[in-house]
Order: C-alpha cells, then structure tokens, then sequence
C-alpha cells in the first residue's frame, strides 16, 4: 500500500470553534509549530532573484520534511520525500487559507456533575466526508498513514487541483467486539470537506479515498488528552459507557475518536464519540 507522510492538524479540543493547544509540547509538532517555522523560513529569504527564491523553497520544503521524518520516526512512521511539497502547501499561507474550519455542530445537552463537564450532546448535520480505510499493525499507524493520504488530497491531489484547506477534528472510526476489550485492525480515517466545497466536493486521484455522504447524526462527546492508542480508546469507551443513563441507545460497536491535534503530541486535545442509534 503507497504510503506518504503524515500528522495530524493543529488546533484546540471540544466546542465548535477556537484553536487552542496543549501547555505540554515537549518538542512535539503541531500545525502551529510548523506554520511558525515556515513563515520563518520565509522571512529569511529575502528579496533575492528568481533562482534564489526557488533555491529557498527548495531549502524550506527540505527543512520541513526533515522536521517531519524527525518526530515520525519516535512512532514507526515514514515520512517519503514525495510528501514535502504537499507538507508545505498545509503549512504555508495558501492565500489566507490556513485558518481551520470547525466542523458545525449544535449542542443540544450537556451533563455536569459537582461543575465538571462529563460529556456533551450534540447534533452533526449531514455533509460529506473524505474517508481512507486503513489497516496498520497498530492504530497509530493507521491514523497516521491514512491522514498521510488524506493531506495529499487535500493539497491539490483532486479535481480541482486547488488547496481545499483544513478541518477540524479529523475523525477516525474505530470497531471493537461486543465487551469492548479488543479494536478491529480496519480504521477509518475521515475529512469533513470545507464549507465551500459541500456541494460540489472535489474528486481525490487516490482511489482509495471515496467521498461519503454522512447523514445528520447525534453523537454523545467526552473530551480527554493525551496519545491515542488501542489501550487508552478502549478505557475512553468503557469510561463512556459507564456515564451515559441509558448506553443501549447508542451503536455498540462502532465509535469516533475527534482528534484536534496530531498524534504525536504528549498532551494531544480528543473527543470520544457515541453514536445515537437512528
């Protein structure tokens, strides 16, 4: 299976809008750092000539690969060459389009006890979705190697050879058995497409990227931080399920992890997510 590069976006957790991110950075990278680093890069450059400045972006785009393949390889993920230009279309400017659109939600409860927020509910209209299905060895791989497909789609590799600009959370669908002590190696790594390309959403060139109409769903939310693997999703559902009055009412073998900032970051910002059965 062809492979890319991969993290995940930048960004704060819970909520409908606002970019924070976590105190604990630790040398981890985030959309932000990158960001940073590219304009920096930029800025360095100078008024050169023409051939200068094409030396520069070469300069910048290594730089960045670098940084990359430097954090991925603390979690056996590779990080190819062909990903430095799509890693410096998301971490560039794109004309003033580097700003993430939250995913519209409308909350409809929220469930507190002694003034701490156990978990939300909250109403995602229909819309469509850009969905990988992967299956790693371990589901850090898979989230990282289907967001590395992803990002290329997002960065020009579509029919409309445009830069479609980023959304947040990324969401990965995760399966377990019926007592929710094992996940299925298939994960499914989605993109919510920006507002302006709903209607008409570009086409990918991987073909295994297919866009997906989701239909209007009311999901049951519960933030928590730090890395995602297949022991702390398992504790995240059961901790769930044990919250929820009545967990018969949502899907039982089928859950959303929202994932607001990359995978490698210590004090990653995350959602669980419960399906409300139709």
């Amino acid at each position: 299976m062809d492979r890319g590069g991969c993290q995940m976006s930048g960004g704060g957790g819970g909520g409908g809008g606002g970019d924070g991110s976590g105190p604990d950075r630790q040398g981890m990278i985030t959309l932000e750092d990158l960001e940073s680093f590219s304009e920096d890069q930029q800025s360095d450059s100078g008024n050169g000539s023409l051939e200068e400045e094409a030396e520069t972006t070469e300069e910048d785009e290594d730089r960045l690969l670098h940084y990359w393949q430097d954090v991925a390889r603390g979690h056996q993920v590779e990080v190819s060459q062909e990903m430095a230009e799509p890693i410096q279309q998301l971490t560039s400017n794109n004309q003033g389009r580097s700003t993430r659109e939250h995913i519209p939600f409308t909350l409809l409860a929220r469930k507190d006890k002694c003034g701490e927020l156990l978990y939300e509910k909250r109403n995602y209209e229909k819309g469509h979705w850009a969905c990988i299905t992967m299956r790693e060895e371990t589901y850090e791989q898979s989230i990282c190697y289907g967001f590395m497909r992803i990002m290329r789609y997002i960065c020009q590799q579509n029919s409309s050879g445009d830069y479609l600009g980023m959304t947040l959370p990324i969401i990965t669908v995760v399966r377990t058995d019926e007592n929710h002590s094992v996940i299925s190696h298939d994960v499914t790594v989605a993109y919510y497409l920006p507002v302006e390309h709903q209607a008409q959403p570009p086409q990918p060139y991987d073909s295994e990227i297919v866009i997906e109409m989701w239909p209007a769903t009311v999901v049951y939310t519960r933030a928590f931080t730090g890395p995602t693997n297949e022991v702390t999703i398992i504790n995240q559902i059961n901790a769930m399920a044990e919250l929820l009055d009545s967990p018969g009412m949502c899907v039982n073998d089928s859950f959303i992890v929202a994932g607001y900032t990359n995978p490698a970051h210590s004090n990653r910002q995350n959602e669980i997510w419960f399906l409300e059965r139709r």
